[in-house]
């Protein structure tokens, strides 16, 4: 494998030399996020955005107007286990800024689940949690209607906890629930750095309580918790196993119950404005631009255990907008600058899985972008071929 890391690199080397001139062009599209690139620490917390990021795409859900939808790319842990969807802990080593910051490809990446809402107004009576961590910045405050404001702080990251829900006759989604993250019992928010190991545990204290969210810092030290009760009561679990089929009512993608995933799709937090809307194609949409990917340090996830000290039997990936399809429907080429999908990988000298692109270490990228099913052919609650299916990746990461 030692040749193939060799010719990574040299692409790594070759992509991320092109950034100088890939931040040029979008210095006026986004002039906060090239300004946190070549800015030094000191300058860290000189701008702030504000945000509302939702779970579904705009497609037959409506938000209030300071909200959107956006793509979620994401693998599932997948384990037949008995409770494996109610008490799982992700171990993750944090991406850390390059030549790129980490928040020009997307706004928040997050780990969450699926959950039972006792909402009467809610869709299938049911929610999904989001425990969004924002890349280069620290929160100021989580807003009950889902959104967040964050100041900018190179190569930090902080959290909110929306959970999602869908009015079963409007269908416009709004928050079911927000809480901010924050430091212990402290009113202060836990504020982490670029490439900390950190642990996100889910789990029960009974079954009657709500699902709690513990966030350990194994590299300072330090931890907060998040406990899910509404204002109509405790979010709990949807599911018990974490199979793939159980799956959000409304969603589209037929997953698993709890997941990670980048969104993408969304300028940064720092842009002008903040965290918009974008498109494959368009050079204020970094997501989609492999070099960006390639000029930061990735995400990467080490592992995931559950109750009994078990690994998942298998993972598996999927797009709610059908990767590849969604890029070549707004790019003439696939695969030039801003045309591309991000895609996860396993990778050999990390002894883990990134998301992104190949980076140096990458031992399997299963087929990139080719893992994402660009087609509906799975079945849900609004009859067959209405989700996308989960792609199992062989070999097993």
């Amino acid at each position: 494998m030692a040749g193939h890391r060799s010719r990574l690199a040299i692409a790594a080397a070759v992509l991320t030399a092109g950034w100088s001139l890939a931040m040029a062009q979008e210095a006026v599209a986004q002039p906060h996020a090239a300004h946190l690139a070549a800015a030094p620490a000191a300058d860290a917390g000189s701008h702030s955005g504000q945000a509302c990021i939702g779970r579904h795409p705009n497609t037959g859900i409506y938000y209030a107007a300071a909200c959107s939808g956006h793509d979620e790319p994401e693998i599932d842990p997948v384990s037949a286990l008995a409770g494996s969807a109610q008490d799982l802990t992700w171990t993750v080593i944090l991406p850390q800024d390059g030549t790129v910051p980490v928040s020009a490809v997307g706004p928040t990446f997050w780990f969450g689940g699926a959950l039972s809402n006792p909402n009467p107004k809610a869709l299938f009576g049911q929610a999904f949690l989001e425990l969004q961590f924002y890349p280069d910045a620290i929160v100021s405050s989580c807003s009950s209607t889902g959104g967040y404001s964050v100041t900018m702080a190179q190569d930090k990251f902080s959290a909110c906890a929306p959970a999602w829900q869908v009015n079963s006759k409007s269908n416009a989604e709004t928050a079911a629930f927000n809480a901010e993250l924050f430091n212990g019992s402290s009113k202060s928010a836990l504020v982490m750095n670029g490439g900390d190991t950190v642990q996100i545990h889910f789990f029960m204290t009974s079954a009657s309580q709500a699902w709690n969210v513990k966030v350990s810092d194994l590299t300072t030290g330090q931890s907060g918790t998040i406990v899910l009760n509404s204002k109509f009561g405790p979010l709990q679990p949807l599911f018990s196993t974490q199979q793939i089929g159980n799956s959000l009512g409304w969603g589209l993608v037929n997953d698993t119950p709890d997941a990670f995933v980048w969104e993408i799709g969304h300028t940064s937090n720092f842009a002008m404005p903040a965290a918009q809307t974008c498109t494959a194609g368009q050079t204020k949409c970094d997501s989609y631009d492999t070099s960006h990917w390639l000029g930061f340090t990735p995400i990467k996830i080490v592992s995931v255990t559950f109750a009994d000290g078990s690994a998942p039997s298998e993972w598996a990936t999927v797009s709610d907008l059908g990767g590849t399809a969604e890029v070549s429907s707004t790019c003439p080429t696939y695969g030039v600058a801003f045309c591309t999908y991000p895609w996860y990988a396993f990778n050999g000298a990390a002894n883990a899985i990134t998301y992104g692109a190949d980076y140096p270490g990458t031992q399997f990228d299963y087929g990139q972008a080719a893992q994402f099913s660009t087609t509906q052919q799975c079945g849900g609650p609004f009859g067959a071929d209405t989700t996308y299916c989960d792609t199992i990746l062989s070999p097993t990461p």
